[in-house]
C-alpha cells in the first residue's frame, strides 16, 4: 500500500481541488419523493385491513396550524400563569425545531442525541442560543446521556427521567415556545426554575388541544389549514374500490374529525370506513383493557347501552384494543396501521400484536428534494472519500500530518444543510438519529404521506435495501471496491487531472 504524507497530501490536494475532481465522477441517483420505504420485507397482497391515524396521517395541516398553537399556549401562559407581558414580543420560527429532539428538563436544553444516546455537538440550545460544546462537555462529562435519564423504549417518562423526546408534529410549536420563554427570561436576567417552566408550557399546549380552542380554529377556517385533502379520498376510494376493509383510530373528538372528513371526503365520509373509533386516548388504548367503547350520537351525545359489535357507519369513543380485536377479529400481519407517532400509533401494535405499521413522516419529502440536489451529492462524496483519508493518514503522527488530520475531521464535522440549528431529522452529523432508530424497529414501512400508496397496486412487495453491515463488504456500484486505498484513488485521479490540463 502506498503511503502518503498527510501534509504532502494537504499541499498537493488542497479541499477544494478534491471536490472538484471528485464531482466529475460522480453519478447522480434522485430519489423519487413518494417513494414507500421499507424497514422489513411487507407485502400488500397480504393485507386485507388497513387502519389509519387522523391528525397527520389522513388530514395533513399547513404551517398556519404551528403559528396558530404557539400563540394561543403563548397567550394561555400570560393571562392564566401569569407569565410576562413581554413575551407576546415573540412569533413562531418555522424553522427553528425539528422532531425527534430531546429536552432537558432540569437544564432547560434542546437537543438532538444519535442512536448511541451521544449528544450531537453544535445542537445544544438554551434558549434560542447555542451552548458551547466545552460547556456541553463540562455538563454531561461528556458527550453521552445514560439511559437512566432518558425516557423508556416506548418514549414514554417516568420518575427518575430528566429528558423528554418531543416525536409528535404538532410538538413543534411547544418546543418553540420552551426555546422562546427561556430566551426571554436569560434576556431580562430572570431567575426562574426550569421544571416549572417545562411544565406550564406542556398544560399550556396541552389546554390548547383539550379545551377545544384548536379544533374551534380549526373548524371555522378549516381551508387555511387542512392541506392535501384530495390526495387522502383518492387514497381511501381506491382501498374501497379493492374491497378493502378500513377503520380509523384517533385522538381526536368526533366534531373536529367529521368537519374535516366532510371537508377532505364529503359527507359520506363514514360509509368508506368499517370501524370509527374518536377520543381513543393512544398509546393507553393499545394497553389498557379497562376501558369498554361507547357510542355516539352524530350529535355528539354519549349512549349507555353495552357494545356487542362495532357497526359500520357508527361512531365509537374511547374503548381498548383487546376488545377491538375481539369485536372485529382483525389480528395479525393482515392489519396495516397508518400513524405519524413512532411511540403512541406504532409501538404496541407492531411490538405486542403483531400488526403491520406505516409510519407517515411529511418531514421526508424536503428532505429528499435536499438530497437529490447537486450541492448535497457533491457534499457527500467528499465526506465520504475524506473520511478515507482520515482513516489512512493518521497513522502519521509527526506535528504537521497530525495538524492537517485535524482540519479535516473539522471539516467533516461540517453544518448540516438540513436545519441550521438542528440538521436532519434521521441523522446527526454521521449517525443515525435516537428518532431514525426508533423508527426503523416500530415501522414496517415508511413514506411522506399516504398518497404514496397511489403509486403501487396492491400485489407489490416492498423489500428493505440491504445496505452492508460494517464488516461486510460493499458490493453496489457507488462504492470502491473492498480494499482500495483511497489515496491512491486521489493520486490516479490527481494525475488523470494533470494529464488533462497539460492536453
Amino acid at each position: 500500500m502506498t503511503h502518503v504524507s498527510s501534509a504532502l497530501m494537504h499541499q498537493t490536494f488542497p479541499p477544494f481541488k478534491f471536490q472538484n475532481m471528485l464531482h466529475v465522477v460522480v453519478v447522480v441517483c434522485d430519489v423519487n419523493p413518494d417513494t414507500i420505504f421499507a424497514n422489513n420485507e411487507m407485502s400488500l397482497r397480504d393485507i386485507e385491513i388497513y387502519g389509519f391515524d387522523y391528525d397527520y396521517t389522513l388530514a395533513f395541516y399547513s404551517s398556519h396550524l404551528h403559528t396558530l398553537i404557539f400563540n394561543i399556549a403563548r397567550d394561555i401562559l400570560i393571562t392564566n400563569h401569569r407569565y410576562p407581558e413581554g413575551l407576546r414580543k415573540y412569533e413562531y420560527i418555522p424553522n427553528f425545531a425539528v422532531r425527534g429532539l430531546h429536552y432537558d428538563v432540569q437544564k432547560a436544553l434542546l437537543m438532538k442525541i444519535d442512536a448511541f444516546h451521544y449528544i450531537q455537538l453544535g445542537t445544544v440550545y438554551r434558549g434560542l442560543h447555542p451552548v458551547s460544546d466545552e460547556e456541553v462537555i463540562a455538563m454531561y462529562e461528556g458527550s453521552h446521556v445514560p439511559l437512566e435519564i432518558m425516557s423508556d423504549f416506548y418514549g414514554k417518562s417516568s420518575h427518575g427521567h430528566t429528558m423528554k423526546q418531543f416525536m409528535d408534529i404538532f410538538s413543534l410549536p411547544e418546543m418553540t415556545l420552551l426555546s422562546c420563554v427561556n430566551d426571554f427570561f436569560m434576556r431580562h436576567n430572570i431567575d426562574y426554575e426550569p421544571v416549572h417552566l417545562y411544565k406550564d408550557v406542556k398544560e399550556a399546549i396541552r389546554d390548547v388541544h383539550v379545551k377545544g380552542i384548536m379544533y374551534r380554529a380549526v373548524e371555522a377556517d378549516i381551508g387555511k389549514y387542512i392541506c392535501y385533502g384530495e390526495q387522502s379520498h383518492a387514497v381511501l376510494k381506491k382501498l374501497s374500490e379493492q374491497g378493502k376493509k378500513m377503520f380509523l383510530i384517533t385522538n381526536s373528538p368526533f366534531d373536529f374529525v367529521d368537519r374535516g372528513m366532510n371537508y377532505i371526503v364529503g359527507k359520506d365520509w363514514r360509509d368508506l370506513f368499517d370501524v370509527v373509533i374518536v377520543q381513543a386516548d393512544k398509546p393507553s388504548f393499545f394497553n389498557d383493557r379497562r376501558k369498554p367503547f361507547r357510542r355516539v350520537t352524530d350529535r355528539g351525545a354519549l349512549l349507555w347501552d353495552r357494545i356487542h359489535r362495532l357497526e359500520k357507519g357508527q361512531i365509537y369513543k374511547q374503548g381498548n384494543l383487546y376488545e377491538f380485536l375481539r369485536l372485529t377479529g382483525w389480528r395479525g400481519s393482515k392489519v396495516l396501521y397508518f400513524g405519524d407517532h413512532i411511540y403512541s400509533d406504532l409501538a404496541d401494535l407492531t411490538l405486542k400484536h403483531g400488526w403491520r405499521t406505516g409510519a407517515i413522516i411529511p418531514e421526508l419529502r424536503k428532505e429528499i428534494k435536499i438530497m437529490n440536489t447537486e450541492q448535497y451529492v457533491h457534499m457527500m462524496t467528499w465526506l465520504q472519500a475524506l473520511t478515507g483519508l482520515i482513516e489512512q493518514m493518521q497513522v502519521h503522527r509527526d506535528p504537521a500530518s497530525q495538524a492537517v488530520v485535524g482540519e479535516w475531521i473539522k471539516e467533516r464535522e461540517t453544518k448540516d444543510i438540513f436545519n441550521a440549528q438542528f440538521g436532519s431529522l434521521f441523522r446527526t452529523y454521521h449517525n443515525p438519529t435516537y428518532f431514525s432508530r426508533r423508527l426503523s424497529r416500530f415501522a414496517d414501512i415508511y413514506m411522506a404521506s399516504i398518497s404514496c400508496l397511489l403509486d403501487y397496486d396492491f400485489q407489490h412487495t416492498f423489500f428493505p435495501r440491504r445496505t452492508p453491515l460494517q464488516h461486510e463488504s460493499p458490493f453496489w456500484p457507488e462504492h470502491s471496491p473492498a480494499g482500495l486505498d483511497v489515496s491512491s484513488q486521489l493520486h490516479r485521479t490527481k494525475e488523470r487531472e494533470e494529464d488533462r490540463v497539460q492536453k
